[in-house]
């Protein structure tokens, strides 16, 4: 007995320097600033688990001299016949005898037999075998607790709770940003409206320096296509007009449709990009071409009298 308790406890002992060793890699001074503080939480947890292993080592080791007196006092009651007999039967191997501590469950008629001698308050304890099943879970807990304190606490393989709740809060802001988006691309001719946040028109700019400067110039200037500074428009100066002519065109004067193209969110960002333009006064303008708009105070800035 003796030497197994030493042999388990030097195992443990292997096992939780590999540990300390990998986690050492793992982590350095230079590149943890809790470096210390980890170590010495985890000395903690080495010694603790020394303890607590010493400590299940010792009772087990307690339980087997309980067993070995009893079946001594159980033989001097039957005499030395029984007690050789016993002896001279053949020895099992290590899962035969894992097999019939398991299933070997004493008939009620021979419980007297196991009865400890010790007494409390009229009870005597039984012992008999635990019920197999409880013993296999109560061995894979154990065998589960060494290793997700190893993976998690020791060698730093897995992730913290800090790092797992930042992980999750990634996760969230990607959906968020996924059904913004989803909804943004709903948008269209009766529900659009003029963005005014820097991000969105710096995104408008993009598109118009991207798909439409060939047409109406670098400034809005106007060219092949009409000019997008001035007052007149040739079909609705609203923010509502303007998606609508850039998402279905005007193929009769060379503007193609773009909404096979550019997503609705695209649009709103052009359209509201252009409404930037008004009164801006850029070199060579183009002519007016349309109706004459009058400027509203809201968002969209203009308002339609009319539509050729």
């Amino acid at each position: 007995m003796k030497n197994n308790v030493l042999k388990y406890f030097g195992l443990t002992i292997g096992l939780l320097l590999v540990a300390i060793t990998a986690y050492a890699q793992e982590t350095t001074p230079a590149t943890d600033p809790y470096f210390y503080e980890r170590g010495f939480s985890t000395v903690l947890l080495i010694v603790a688990g020394v303890v607590i292993l010493g400590a299940l080592l010792a009772l087990t080791h307690l339980l087997n001299m309980m067993v070995k007196v009893q079946q001594i006092k159980i033989y001097q009651e039957q005499g030395l016949e029984a007690y050789l007999q016993e002896v001279k039967k053949p020895q099992q191997n290590f899962w035969q005898r894992l097999y019939k501590r398991w299933t070997n469950v004493v008939p009620i008629e021979k419980e007297k037999d196991i009865l400890f001698e010790h007494e409390y308050d009229g009870i005597r304890e039984l012992d008999n075998s635990l019920p197999p099943w409880w013993t296999a879970l109560f061995i894979i807990t154990v065998i589960f607790s060494v290793v997700y304190l190893t993976y998690y606490h020791l060698t730093g393989a897995g992730p913290s709770s800090k790092e797992e709740y930042e992980i999750e809060v990634k996760k969230a802001e990607e959906a968020v940003q996924a059904f913004l988006a989803r909804q943004a691309n709903q948008v269209d001719e009766t529900t659009v409206e003029a963005l005014v946040d820097e991000q969105s028109l710096a995104l408008g700019k993009t598109l118009w320096d991207a798909n439409c400067i060939v047409c109406h110039g670098p400034a809005g200037e106007g060219g092949v296509g009409p000019n997008m500074t001035d007052e007149y428009w040739i079909h609705g100066g609203t923010i509502k007009d303007i998606f609508k002519t850039i998402k279905y065109g005007v193929p009769e004067k060379g503007m193609i449709s773009w909404q096979s193209q550019l997503r609705p969110a695209d649009m709103q960002r052009v359209a509201s990009f252009i409404l930037t333009l008004q009164g801006t006064n850029p070199p060579n303008p183009k002519a007016p071409e349309g109706v004459k708009m009058e400027t509203q105070a809201d968002t969209t800035k203009t308002d339609a009298i009319g539509m050729k």
